[in-house]
């Protein structure tokens, strides 16, 4: 119902930036949160931040004050931008949005960072 498509990672340095895009197509009017979660190597799925359409956001606590989750409904896009990396943060990230009746992922993207 919702195709999602993720762009913007990459390998950068501890302490550098990195911003995240996911553009939605299709039943984009029923779409009630879009958020970004990772998945470390050897570890589950984790929120990382969401935003709801009513102008709720929440953030993970390892990432709060370094990340920050905007979104565009012009565009139907959310992005994630990443500031002050460490290696801790490197994972697939996955794009999510949600209704009460779908949810839809991304096919991730990798976010490596070196030290």
């Amino acid at each position: 119902q919702v195709q999602l498509v993720e762009s913007g990672g990459g390998l950068v340095q501890a302490g550098g930036s990195l911003r995240l895009s996911c553009a939605a197509s299709g039943r984009i009017s029923r779409i009630n949160v879009m958020g970004w979660y990772r998945q470390a190597p050897g570890k589950q799925r984790e929120l990382v931040a969401i935003s709801t359409t009513g102008g709720i956001i929440n953030y993970s606590d390892s990432v709060k004050g370094r990340f920050t989750i905007s979104r565009d409904f012009y565009k139907n896009t959310v992005y994630l931008q990443m500031n002050s990396l460490n290696p801790e943060d490197t994972a697939v990230y996955y794009c999510n949005a949600a209704s009460p009746l779908f949810a839809s992922w991304g096919q991730g993207t990798q976010v490596t960072v070196s030290s």
